[in-house]
């Protein structure tokens, strides 16, 4: 395995992930993945692309850091001071709240009502971060049949969810 091949090849996805996972952007993170990368590649088994291995240590890197950094805002803040962050923020409102959650609920329980195979697609496209390809071979199925079936997922989600657009 050349690791430096497989950092520059794999950069790009790393940054997509951390930011996408903490709203920021951050290179701390992504050096930290790239080390354990490093440290366990001798331990990697093929057994998935080494896009998806690399992918699920973006993922729980950043999922630890968004755990780190919530418990230091309430350690390091009062009460007080959390209810003033809130406020401020005009996004944070109940209202806006219940909305965002009621929208997720419906759009989770409109993949729900998929059949089990355009779910599967959605979830490992839109959700697990997979390309067409890395599915197909995932799936063990042509490519043009995991397009078919993203497209006939779409579709259907899109009858389901018009009321939301």
């Amino acid at each position: 395995m050349d690791f430096k091949k497989l950092a520059k090849e794999n950069r790009q996805n790393i940054n997509n992930i951390i930011k996408l996972i903490t709203k920021e952007e951050n290179e701390d993170l992504t050096q930290e993945v790239l080390i354990k990368v490093w440290k366990n590649q001798k331990n990697y088994e093929e057994r998935g692309s080494v896009k998806g291995w690399i992918s699920t240590i973006a993922k729980n890197i950043s999922k630890d850091y968004l755990k780190s950094s919530a418990r230091k805002v309430s350690m390091n803040s009062s009460s007080d001071d959390l209810t003033i962050n809130s406020i401020q923020d005009k996004n944070s409102s109940p209202e806006n709240f219940y909305t965002k959650l009621e929208r997720q609920k419906i759009i989770s329980n409109a993949i729900e009502k998929l059949k089990p195979k355009l779910k599967e697609v959605i979830l490992l496209t839109e959700f697990e971060g997979y390309t067409y390809e890395e599915c197909a071979k995932k799936l063990k199925c042509p490519i043009g049949t995991i397009k078919s079936r993203i497209y006939n997922a779409k579709k259907e989600l899109l009858i389901e969810l018009k009321d939301l657009l």
